[in-house]
């Protein structure tokens, strides 16, 4: 059961609904169902390591050297 973001064509209130799976979605504010899923960024603030991928070429990441043996 997955919390969207929504954005009333109505009324321009935007809101986060708990959606079960045929649910209709409603505006809190107007009561309208003409509502848009809004395009949710999945938040990742306070990340200090990149991610696996991330395009550096050591393999530990915390350092440019190419052999891990110097982090440790």
């Amino acid at each position: 059961m997955p919390i969207y973001e929504y954005k009333c064509e109505e009324c321009s209130e935007e809101f986060e609904k708990l959606v079960f799976a045929s649910s209709r979605v409603a505006c809190p504010k107007c009561g309208s169902t003409e509502v848009k899923k809004k395009l949710s960024t999945f938040g990742m603030s306070g990340v200090s390591k990149p991610f696996a991928g991330g395009g550096h070429s050591s393999g530990c990441g915390s350092c440019s050297s190419s052999s891990c043996s110097s982090c440790h």
